[in-house]
């Protein structure tokens, strides 16, 4: 009988460990990188640096850290947090290859943080099985740019948001989490 619960409670604990990496969000580690490099796996580990870095960037945040910002003509931490939400759903959109369309509802702090990584990582995937990336045009309307200008453009743009983001929460009293390595896309346990 004993060992009938012992079985149920393994069984149970499992399930739930599971349901929680299925839940969890992407990029608490850098995926492990491809076998070969093409431009597809090139271009998806970019990506991957950028929801590494970005889910580091934002994980702790208060509403002190996402008020913040260093001077009157600055965007506050959370506007900056729009800005890269918006240049994701560009990456993916291209990725997915659809036009860019009209701005997003507005939606919560964690909202716009998963949606955010969600985008990251499904683009990341599309890029990663592509072997052809010329077919990822960054599309307005009927105003078209090759791939090359996503590099330059949305995900540059993007990386560069993201430090500000930490530069911002250092700013209001939150510094960056102890024990991630961006070169190893790992975090330490402290």
């Amino acid at each position: 009988m004993k060992t009938s619960y012992t079985i149920i409670l393994v069984i149970f604990i499992s399930m739930s460990l599971h349901a929680q990496d299925k839940d969890a969000l992407p990029y608490y580690e850098i995926p492990e990188a491809a076998k070969e490099y093409t431009a597809g796996t090139v271009a998806s580990r970019m990506v991957d640096g950028l929801g590494f870095r970005y889910y580091w960037a934002t994980e702790g945040l208060t509403s002190k850290d996402l008020a913040f910002k260093p001077n009157d003509e600055a965007r506050t931490s959370e506007q900056t947090i729009d800005h890269i939400l918006g240049l994701t759903q560009m990456i993916l959109n291209a990725t997915l290859q659809v036009a860019n369309g009209a701005p997003q509802p507005k939606i919560t702090f964690a909202e716009k943080r998963e949606k955010t990584l969600l985008n990251l990582q499904k683009a990341s995937e599309i890029l990663r099985n592509s072997k052809d990336v010329s077919q990822y045009k960054i599309i307005f309307g009927k105003t078209e740019f090759p791939f090359w200008n996503q590099l330059n453009g949305p995900i540059s743009d993007a990386i560069w948001h993201v430090g500000q983001v930490v530069s911002f929460r250092r700013s209001s009293g939150n510094p960056f989490p102890k024990g991630v390595s961006v070169l190893r896309g790992t975090k330490k346990n402290n």
